[in-house]
């Protein structure tokens, strides 16, 4: 049986898996795409915050970043809820075709740029702290 800080480790290493296919997708020019796996990295570590926050080891089946961190200690500023909603967009509207098409048209080189740097920041507090 696994413990918790084994539990919490496994959602942290995907992160990190989900991070490294969000850089490659970007650098391969699939812009949507890399979003999606931005968001994949911040719910993982969401879910990590959530089962230390939390009895059970096993985080809800939900890809609601702002839900996931409302059961933890994790206070975030009006900015970082915003972008979080805004990054939900690519997990949930990215999954049905009368919405992917407004999400193709806005994920430009830059616009998925912009948002992969403030998801990369966001990962890295939520990771720092985790510690």
């Amino acid at each position: 049986m696994k413990t918790k800080d084994e539990h919490i480790g496994h959602w942290v290493h995907q992160s990190s898996d989900d991070w490294e296919a969000a850089e490659l997708l970007f650098k391969g020019r699939k812009f949507l795409h890399s979003l999606f796996f931005a968001h994949l990295s911040l719910e993982k570590v969401c879910k990590a915050h959530w089962i230390r926050a939390n009895e059970s080891n096993i985080p809800p089946k939900t890809h609601n970043l702002i839900f996931l961190l409302s059961n933890t200690a994790i206070e975030l500023t009006n900015e970082q809820k915003e972008f979080l909603l805004e990054l939900n967009r690519f997990q949930i509207e990215g999954r049905y075709p009368e919405q992917i098409s407004k999400l193709y048209k806005i994920s430009t080189h830059t616009f998925a740029e912009e948002k992969l740097a403030q998801a990369k920041k966001q990962q890295e507090w939520l990771l720092n702290k985790l510690q």
